[in-house]
């Protein structure tokens, strides 16, 4: 399941899932247009990961939850704590990132 965010309540969703891998990204990224469709791909075969899509420019109160100087971030949590993040265009990298999450 892939959630995209329409309020700054990423806590919220945190707070509430085991597990959550967010993509920071922005509308005009085209790094982060390319790897959308992966990251969803991962959320079909991670159905005990929730997958949120966070616009870090609209949602100050999320990006906070990670370091995003690069876009686009992806950050892992795991039972509301944050475990590591990547900044990558890199989809291996990406899927290391959710394994990490996955053998929790």
């Amino acid at each position: 399941m892939v959630l995209e965010l329409d309020k700054d309540n990423l806590q919220e969703i945190i707070a509430d899932k085991k597990n959550v891998v967010v993509q920071y990204s922005a509308g005009w990224c085209g790094n982060c247009r390319i790897m959308k469709p992966k990251f969803k791909k991962e959320a079909a075969t991670h159905e005990d990961i929730t997958f949120v899509i966070a616009d870090a420019e609209k949602f100050p109160e999320s990006r906070k939850l990670a370091t995003v100087d690069n876009l686009p971030t992806f950050a892992a949590f795991a039972n509301g704590e944050f475990k590591n993040q990547v900044q990558t265009n890199k989809y291996d990298v990406l899927k290391e990132l959710i394994n990490e999450v996955a053998s929790n």
